[in-house]
């Protein structure tokens, strides 16, 4: 049997991977926040043109959103020993007629499984989108509305939400429990976890 490879390796592989790079616009720069440490996972879809300029996952207006919905600030945001962020397509995968193009799906099945088994504190997973939530919620509702509408299924360990993208706002207005029910109890099992108090 062979050993598992180490997270320092494991981040230097994918540094270096160059599989999807015929078929990337921009070509490839994978993004990912990792540390075995994180006790927070945010599982999101694929970073963004902006992203992909700034080399940090999640900066954009997108993010912007996500950390108000979580009740935190850049620092913590981009602190690697606390949150993890590994969308499903570590690259910009281009942009299509209605926004981004789907992640690539041989990110996924490259390197995801050997990430997540190094990922033993985890308390909290944020499913940001339906790629990802097909990925880790593949038993639960068809559509991202019925998945987050259903989230106390899988409270507090895995949170599925919306894509916190600016083109959402729509959905938003029309679901107001999102923000008056499902933030809220975001916000203190975060706040919980990250100061490292316990919910027993």
């Amino acid at each position: 049997m062979s050993r598992p490879v180490s997270p320092p390796q494991l981040l230097a592989d994918i540094g270096a991977c160059r599989c999807c790079e015929a078929v990337l616009p921009l070509g490839p720069r994978p993004l990912l926040q990792f540390a075995p440490s994180a006790s927070i996972l945010i599982a999101g879809q694929a970073p963004g043109r902006r992203a992909h300029a700034s080399g940090a996952a999640f900066d954009d207006p997108s993010g912007d959103r996500l950390r108000d919905w979580m009740g935190i600030d850049r620092e913590t945001f981009y602190d690697p020993a606390r949150i993890a962020i590994l969308p499903m397509g570590f690259c910009f995968p281009g942009s299509g007629n209605s926004g981004d193009l789907p992640p690539r799906p041989e990110c996924a099945a490259s390197w995801r499984a050997a990430l997540l088994e190094h990922l033993q504190r985890l308390r909290l997973t944020l499913v940001v989108g339906r790629f990802a939530q097909d990925y880790h919620l593949p038993a639960s509702a068809r559509t991202v509305g019925e998945r987050v509408a259903n989230w106390r299924q899988s409270w507090p360990a895995v949170v599925p939400l919306p894509h916190p993208s600016p083109r959402n706002g729509r959905w938003l207005k029309r679901n107001p429990w999102f923000e008056s029910e499902l933030l809220p109890a975001l916000r203190a099992v975060v706040s919980t976890i990250l100061n490292g108090e316990t919910d027993e």
